[in-house]
């Protein structure tokens, strides 16, 4: 297969005629040469709003078919800046405003919340809709005649947000050539043919579903199967009817699966080729649940956004599958280091460092970050881990505090600073505690300045966060346990105060 070094490369590769997605609500089917239509025309319709090389085409869609044709359209007119579409109004501004977007892309009814942070930021609102044939279009867009220049490898195809446990969250901009080579790596690693037909259950404003799932199938000319929305209810039944051979999801997804199989093997999954996890740790005893119940090998990936995913994986059998490890690096060098920038050997540990042509060149506008994330050539992921006598990775631990909620990573700083907003908060920090079904759940301790109940915190926190940011528990306490230097470790505050309330 020819290297691709931009998004319109990747759409030509598969035959016009090949089935390109699959709708199962409707049963809409997209060949390539639809799939391809759909998005020129939108690129345009794109530079004919003003949207040229470099502007940020902020969207905030719903996974399906308008989703994926917004995205790979504002790749090639400007660049995308995907949005989750559960933010809250004050979430929404500083990520228009963070990204510099030009205009942003809607659905046609909802998103009120999107269309306010647009209002107040002087954003230009547009809607996409698709008609009952599966025809993706922007509502109201100008005539002027204008085409999307194409772009080239080190142009910006997308700009997503990375949370940092110390910071904001660090714009992440991510080339055509990055896109091309991590959808390769993806390709190659699953051996991933035009007879391949995945099903996409990942939001599609994150790099898991956006690569792993949408554009590596695209690229080897298969079959993306893309419902509006993930349920374990008719999961199986989209699989069995289009006979899809593999997904990728994250782990609180396939618990939900295992859940509703109850033990029986579900119709369909004789299809599966394989089953990959990613975005978070796969608990071994899960990964056994899942092969003995859907008769498919699991592959445990590592991803990051910085790397446009995938870095590590898992090989397909007769390749030896390890548990508790995420595998060889996949079209990436992978190395271990320690705090001065050496490379250690083999069984010891430190920090997982990568490189690579799909690996990001720097933050955006973050010299800070940057010095403190690129050395020597390497890009430090802040995970602690070792490589074994294989160069498998094993991952022991993060350094970066984040807490990640079912595959969605959350800077608890950004929860502290909501939290200090209210005004009878003196000090707090937020931190994750093991949660069965999501892996982590967010929580935090507070110290108050003048009485109030946990519930009114609450409120306040469900106001300016997304559901999934928002702490379930709040614990009032006295005093939060800081180091000698006064240093607050997030992991000691979970275990004294989480573990002693519990």
């Amino acid at each position: 297969m020819p290297n691709v070094t931009n998004i319109v490369e990747l759409l030509n590769v598969a035959p016009a005629e090949n089935t390109a997605m699959i709708l199962p609500e409707t049963g809409i089917r997209l060949t390539y040469k639809g799939l391809r239509e759909q998005v020129m025309t939108m690129a345009d319709a794109l530079a004919n709003a003003g949207i040229g090389r470099g502007d940020r085409v902020a969207t905030c869609m719903p996974n399906g078919l308008p989703a994926i044709v917004t995205f790979l359209a504002a790749t090639i007119a400007g660049t995308a800046a995907p949005l989750n579409p559960l933010y809250r109004h004050d979430e929404f501004v500083f990520y228009l405003e963070d990204t510099a977007a030009k205009l942003l892309l809607c659905p046609p009814d909802g998103a009120d919340d999107a269309r306010a942070a647009a209002k107040d930021r002087n954003v230009p609102v547009y809607s996409v809709e698709m008609d009952e044939k599966g025809f993706v279009r922007l509502v109201g867009a100008p005539s002027s005649g204008q085409k999307a220049q194409m772009p080239g490898p080190d142009d910006i195809a997308l700009v997503l947000h990375t949370s940092g446990s110390t910071g904001r969250p660090k714009r992440v901009p991510i080339g055509h050539g990055n896109v091309g080579a991590s959808a390769q790596n993806i390709q190659k690693t699953y051996a991933l043919t035009p007879n391949d037909v995945t099903m996409c259950v990942m939001p599609l404003f994150h790099v898991h579903g956006l690569v792993a799932s949408v554009l590596s199938t695209l690229l080897s000319g298969g079959a993306v199967v893309v419902p509006t929305k993930f349920s374990p209810l008719s999961f199986w039944r989209f699989v069995r009817d289009s006979h899809a051979t593999w997904y990728s999801a994250v782990p609180t997804i396939h618990q939900l699966l295992l859940t509703r199989a109850g033990g029986n093997k579900p119709d369909g999954a004789e299809n599966l080729r394989f089953i990959r996890s990613c975005s978070a740790a796969l608990p071994p005893e899960m990964m056994e649940k899942m092969e003995q119940t859907f008769g498919a090998p699991v592959l445990e990936a590592y991803g990051m956004t910085e790397a446009t995913h995938q870095m590590c994986s898992n090989p397909q059998p007769p390749s030896a599958r390890k548990e508790g490890s995420v595998g060889p690096g996949t079209g990436v060098q992978v190395g271990i280091m320690d705090e001065v920038g050496n490379l250690l050997l083999p069984g010891q540990r430190g920090e997982v460092v990568i490189k690579g042509p799909n690996v990001v060149k720097e933050y955006e506008n973050n010299p800070e970050a940057n010095a403190k994330s690129f050395t020597n050539g390497w890009f430090r992921t802040g995970d602690q881990g070792y490589l074994d006598a294989d160069n498998y990775l094993v991952l022991t631990g993060r350094i970066k505090e984040l807490i990640v909620r079912g595959g969605e990573k959350i800077s608890p700083r950004e929860i502290d600073e909501v939290l200090l907003a209210h005004p009878s908060v003196a000090e707090a920090v937020a931190f994750g505690v093991p949660h069965a079904t999501w892996g982590e759940e967010v929580a935090a301790a507070v110290v108050l300045s003048t009485p109030e109940k946990e519930s009114v915190i609450l409120a306040h926190c469900k106001e300016k966060l997304a559901d999934f940011k928002c702490p379930k528990t709040v614990y009032i306490v006295e005093k939060i346990p800081r180091t000698a230097t006064g240093k607050i470790q997030r992991g000691a505050v979970a275990a004294s105060i989480a573990g002693a309330k519990a």
